[in-house]
Formats: C-alpha cells, sequence, structure tokens
C-alpha cells in the first residue's frame, strides 16, 4: 500500500487545506500564518455530502481550487486505536516496527494489517527512572487505502491523515502558558475528547462517553449526572497528570464551545480544583474572512476542522 505521512511530525511545510468527512458533510478550511499578529482562517466552511462523496470531493477541488495546497483528513474514532505503551528500548529507525510487534496484544486484527504511527511523550525532568512511554496510533490498512482512494478519485492531493487528538492540539498550542500545561476538553459527535499537552506537545489523552448530542438534549437530573460524571473524569485526569508530570504544572482547564444555557462551564468551575475557562477562538484566530465564526456555535461545529488546518508539521 502507499505509506501514509506521519501524523505527528510539526516541521514547516506550504500550504495546507484541511478536508475532512463526517456523517452526511464534508468541512474544508485553510488557515493562513504569514506572519500575521493572530492566524487568518482564509476558509472553513461545511457542504453536504450525498451518497458519492467522490462527486462531493470533485466539486469542492473546483470550487475551492483545492489542487493548490496539500491537504489534510481526520480519521473518525471508530476507524483508529490510540494506545499508550511503555516506549521499546530500540534505535529510533527501529521504532515503528517494535511498537507494531507491541500492539498484536491490543488489535482485533493482525498487526501487518494495520499502519501505525507513533509518537513520543516528552520525559518528566521531576522523576528521570521512570521509563518513557510513546503514543502509537493503529488504523486498518484497507480503512486507510481506501480514504486515500477517494481523495485520488476526487484529484485532491492527500499528503497528512490526522487524529482528532493531535488536531486539538494543534488548537491548544495557541493558547498554552510557557512552560505550563493546559487542559482541553471539548465534545463533539464521537463524545467527549480531553487533552493535555505542554510546548505544543501532547502529554495525555483521554475519552469522555458522552456526547455534544447528549448533553445539548438532557435537561434536569440527568444534564446533572452527566455534569457529575465529566467533573469526576476530569478530576481524575488532572489528578493522574500530576502525578505523572509533576515538573509540568496545569495551568487551567478549557472547555471548547458548548451551548451557554446548559451551564457546564460554570458547574466544572464550582467543582473542579483547577481553574476553569470557556474558549472562544477568536482570541487566538482571525475570522474577519470568515465572519461567522465568531459565534460560539460556529466553532463548536468546525472544532476539528479548524484544529486539522492548524497543522504546522510534515516529515
Amino acid at each position: 500500500m502507499a505509506t501514509v505521512r506521519s501524523i505527528f511530525s510539526r516541521n514547516e511545510f506550504g500550504e495546507l487545506a484541511a478536508v475532512n468527512l463526517f456523517a452526511g458533510r464534508v468541512e474544508c478550511a485553510r488557515v493562513s500564518r504569514n506572519g500575521a499578529e493572530r492566524p487568518v482562517v482564509e476558509f472553513c466552511s461545511g457542504h453536504p455530502c450525498g451518497g458519492n462523496e467522490a462527486d462531493t470531493l470533485q466539486h469542492l477541488r473546483r470550487e475551492l481550487h483545492l489542487k493548490r495546497f496539500r491537504c489534510s483528513t481526520l480519521l473518525p474514532a471508530p476507524q483508529y486505536q490510540l494506545q499508550l505503551l511503555d516506549a521499546p528500548n530500540v534505535p529510533d529507525a527501529e521504532l515503528k516496527s517494535a511498537v507494531r510487534w507491541k500492539l498484536k496484544d491490543f488489535l482485533e486484527y493482525p498487526a501487518d494489517s494495520a499502519t501505525v504511527d507513533v509518537v513520543r511523550v516528552p520525559a518528566d525532568a521531576g522523576t528521570p527512572t521512570r521509563g518513557r512511554s510513546v503514543y502509537a496510533v493503529s488504523a486498518r490498512n484497507v480503512d486507510i487505502e481506501a480514504r486515500m482512494k477517494l481523495f485520488a478519485q476526487a484529484g485532491i492531493p492527500l499528503r497528512v491523515i490526522e487524529i482528532p487528538e493531535m488536531a486539538q492540539r494543534n488548537i491548544a498550542t495557541l493558547l498554552e502558558t510557557d512552560d505550563r500545561a493546559l487542559a482541553m476538553l471539548s465534545f463533539g459527535e464521537e463524545g467527549g475528547l480531553l487533552t493535555f499537552s505542554a510546548r505544543g506537545e501532547l502529554y495525555l489523552s483521554r475519552r469522555i462517553d458522552v456526547s455534544l448530542e447528549q448533553l445539548t438534549h438532557a435537561a434536569g437530573d440527568m444534564r446533572e449526572q452527566m455534569f457529575e460524571r465529566i467533573a469526576l473524569e476530569l478530576q481524575r485526569s488532572l489528578d493522574h497528570f500530576d502525578r505523572q508530570f509533576s515538573n509540568v504544572p496545569v495551568a487551567r482547564v478549557l472547555l471548547g464551545p458548548v451551548p451557554v444555557e446548559i451551564g457546564l462551564t460554570q458547574y466544572l468551575a464550582g467543582n473542579l480544583s483547577a481553574q476553569v475557562d470557556s474558549v472562544d477562538l477568536g482570541e487566538v484566530l482571525d475570522f474577519h474572512k470568515v465572519p461567522e465564526l465568531r459565534e460560539p456555535g460556529e466553532q463548536m461545529q468546525r472544532w476539528q476542522t479548524l484544529g486539522a488546518a492548524l497543522r504546522t508539521g510534515l516529515p
């Protein structure tokens, strides 16, 4: 099969456009840096997708001139697995092969039929005797090949396959405080995603089994129970991070855009040991070309696509 590009490298490269497939729609975004004080969102939009995704992608290729860019796309959560492992004691050139061997006990399919990539978790200088860790991301070759074939049929130059954890890391990078960690929690169709990052690197990621739809439609005691569950998962994760990375204190918890009326930010602020704030991407991104993104609801809808468009690396 064709080799998928690494999803973790962060070396600078040219203009990137994110083209993401969701249930019934395609989202596209491009962010330009060009030395601006805040990265400028050149375009960010969602488009209904009928039964033929290739036709929709071909239309968007022409409309948005996507052939001019190097494009990325996101894998949905059911199509990949993210596993935290002890780092094998091997040379860097052998790391992926060693991780693939270790993954065989975690996968429901043969490891040699998987595409595997690796990111090193930064070490804790406060506990130098602790072993190093890596995140291993794996996906079935058939799923990777299908995505690459779809983009090839549409004539869109696919260069990067991203995952939501790294897309959220890209957003967090804009909001981090020097030498302190940032915990970021967002909710989408696939549930809650909690990431801890510092200095542009992903340290820890966890999923919370509460979707945005559940949060939006729950009321009364059901909503209160969801809030309690989220707060408990968050506090446990904060405690775990503090034990594992004692030299990188958490500056605050940032909550991605959610419907204001549900009151989740206020609840978490009153029930967690850490400072809790809401994210307004307008503080770190220039939306003058896409003014509708100034609305929290639009930021919530395009969260992952904006994150993917903020990627700054290619191997």
